[in-house]
């Protein structure tokens, strides 16, 4: 996988865990402020597309990744 994949991968799997930690009537609720990390993962997928720059996107380069452009 190319590291633009992997970043949506690990997006959208942060995504959806800290929403299934952090809703009420998820199985496996911990706290709300799970919340607050989803909202993290979506702030920086907005900087990201307007910056066109990424700190997971980098570190992944840096253990391998090929770029995918």
């Amino acid at each position: 996988m190319t590291s633009w994949q992997l970043v949506r991968l690990f997006a959208g799997a942060f995504i959806l865990l800290s929403l299934a930690l952090g809703i009420p009537g998820s199985p496996i609720f911990v706290s709300q402020w799970w919340l607050a990390f989803t909202a993290f993962v979506g702030a920086n997928l907005l900087q990201s597309a307007f910056t066109k720059w990424c700190m997971l996107e980098m570190i992944l380069r840096k253990l391998g990744a090929t770029s995918g452009n």
